[in-house]
């Protein structure tokens, strides 16, 4: 139904884009406009966030090669990035994107996955295993947002 492949040089616009509107859409009912514009502000720096995804090497996931979703895990089992299209909630993306990157995971012989979780995310993880480690507080450009360390071993 989806391809996953690794992000390609040249999608950091699109990943950007995603994340941007998926944060500001789907986060909306558990962040206030304020949390949303720290944690994703319309203005960004282009070279710091394609560092970034060239750090974290995210896997995207495709409909008819449209991008609707991306994420990735580190050999550590870090999972930083998981962002799912606002019209693809609900559809399978975020089932297919978790489903690589724990396979990806073990292929890198991670034992335990974890990541910061936002309140909005907390129960497709929970689906997914992942328990709830700690509930934080997080400043992020001045403002608090909470969100949760969760893992999966």
């Amino acid at each position: 139904m989806y391809q996953i492949r690794p992000y390609q040089p040249g999608e950091e616009p699109l990943l950007r884009e995603l994340f941007y509107s998926t944060v500001h859409n789907v986060n909306q009912r558990d962040y206030s406009v304020e949390q949303r514009e720290a944690w994703a502000p319309q203005r960004y720096d282009a070279n710091v966030w394609a560092a970034r995804l060239a750090q974290s090497e995210p896997f995207v996931a495709l409909h008819n090669e449209e991008i609707v979703g991306f994420a990735d895990v580190q050999t550590d089992g870090y999972i930083d990035f998981f962002f799912c299209h606002q019209a693809y909630q609900g559809k399978g993306v975020g089932k297919a994107l978790m489903k690589h990157l724990l396979k990806t995971g073990k292929r890198y012989g991670v034992k335990r996955f974890y990541a910061d979780v936002s309140i909005t995310a907390k129960p497709f993880f929970q689906h997914y295993g992942f328990e709830v480690v700690r509930q934080q507080q997080k400043e992020v450009r001045g403002v608090v947002l909470t969100n949760f360390l969760m893992e999966k071993r």
